[in-house]
């Protein structure tokens, strides 16, 4: 059966509370969006940085609820500066046949990172 890769998860437009160069890896988001853009902890994720055109594979570790933290870590962290709008996708494989009538799931929290 024939695969092909589309777009599961986006969030639009969201702001870096933090970068954190000393811990080993990933981005920090808050739960709170994870759960509204059917994201899961640990999952691969591409991160796009509208303010520089950086962009760069992490996984994804869970945040505190309601805090709208957005924070790179590690390496990653050297791309973002705080208050950079970001987008963040994740993507599925999914068969062809599937493909035709899935729907990704694509949040625009606030200037607060809010729902």
């Amino acid at each position: 059966m024939q695969q092909i890769e589309l777009l599961k998860s986006k969030i639009h437009r969201v702001k870096v509370t933090d970068a954190n160069l000393e811990y080993v890896g990933s981005i920090t988001i808050d739960e709170d969006l994870m759960d509204a853009a059917n994201i899961i902890e640990y999952e691969k994720v591409q991160v796009v940085n509208n303010n520089n055109g950086e962009r760069l594979e992490t996984y994804v570790i869970k945040g505190e609820r309601g805090t709208g933290t957005i924070c790179l870590n590690g390496a990653a962290a050297r791309k973002v500066q705080k208050g950079d709008i970001l987008i963040i996708v994740s993507y599925i494989q999914i068969d062809l046949a599937s493909a035709k009538t899935f729907k990704p799931t694509i949040i625009f929290p606030d200037g607060e990172n809010k729902i």
